[in-house]
């Protein structure tokens, strides 16, 4: 039986979702993706020419270090995605390896994805699409076999939610005309100004252990929860800043051999924010190692998550 749904704006923000007893800020982000890649001229014609985004810095191999790329969008220095190669590593089997799902590109407007969309159609590239009720989105996978959603949201005031507070999703077909006839007649010029990694999806092993850690440790808020196999937490009302599924379970852990994600920055508002989320997942028990760019924790399934102050990520 489906639940009554309610429209977004209809419950006070402190009704969405489940929240942990130390919440994390509202206004965090998601920052800085890095993967590892098996050939980085092939990734970049991908990355660059297909889904548009803009190359910032080229690093050469040298002896102590392999080649990399940083890439962002247009307008601003910010680094969206690292891709460090490492040649010879596996792709991703067509099931999944534990760790990364997918990736998933924000931009800002219907009109931005209905011209990325005749973009990637004018290329013969195969895409994916679907409608989640908050958002319209389409889904393209990388030379290595990496997933890379590309979507827009819906404005807050057209989600809904059930009366207990969880943020209703759907999997419904995409009215692609209506997002084609969006985007008017500018051309694709390349990832806008405002693009962001707005979520980032992990194949986990067990639900009740994702939820220990990033739900009650780091201090997410369980946002949806009645999908099959899945749950979704975000910050700040979000529909989720991440999502956690038991899609693959079984499956190996990614490794060292596997194209998979290296880590991913999550970026808070200041340092006390970073010192309070480090200490939380101490006390829970997960390691936390101090690294130069700043606290790094580890979730059961290797997926290294970076805690960085919003001063420092800016910098």
């Amino acid at each position: 039986m489906m639940p009554h749904l309610l429209p977004y704006p209809s419950l006070p923000a402190e009704s969405i979702g489940i929240h942990p007893p130390e919440r994390l800020p509202a206004s965090l982000r998601i920052g800085t993706v890095a993967l590892q890649v098996n050939d980085l001229p092939a990734s970049l014609a991908f990355y660059e020419s297909v889904l548009g985004f803009r190359r910032l810095r080229l690093r050469p191999r040298t002896e102590a270090h392999m080649a990399s790329a940083e890439l962002g969008a247009a307008g601003r220095d910010d680094v969206l995605l690292v891709l460090e190669e490492q040649p010879g590593v596996r792709p991703v089997p067509r099931r999944g390896l534990l760790g990364l799902y997918h990736l998933a590109v924000l931009l800002p407007t219907r009109a931005d994805l209905g011209r990325f969309m005749r973009h990637v159609n004018s290329l013969g590239v195969q895409v994916g699409s679907s409608d989640h009720a908050y958002s319209e989105a389409t889904y393209l996978v990388d030379p290595d076999g990496i997933t890379v959603e590309v979507y827009r949201d819906r404005p807050r005031n057209e989600w809904q939610v059930s009366a207990q507070g969880e943020i209703q999703s759907a999997l419904d077909p995409l009215d692609t005309p209506a997002v084609l006839r969006a985007a008017g007649d500018a051309p694709w010029q390349g990832l806008p100004a405002g693009t962001t990694l707005g979520h980032l999806h992990f194949y986990t092993g067990d639900l009740a252990q994702a939820e220990a850690f990033y739900h009650a440790a780091l201090g997410f808020d369980k946002v949806t929860w009645s999908l099959p196999g899945a749950l979704f937490v975000s910050a700040g009302g979000y529909h989720h800043h991440l999502g956690l599924n038991v899609w693959a379970a079984g499956s190996s852990v990614a490794t060292d051999q596997d194209a998979r994600l290296l880590h991913w920055d999550l970026i808070l508002p200041d340092a006390a924010s970073v010192a309070a989320a480090t200490v939380r997942l101490q006390k829970a028990g997960y390691s936390v190692e101090h690294t130069p760019a700043g606290p790094e924790a580890t979730d059961p399934w290797g997926i290294r998550v970076r805690l960085l102050p919003e001063t420092s990520a800016a910098s």
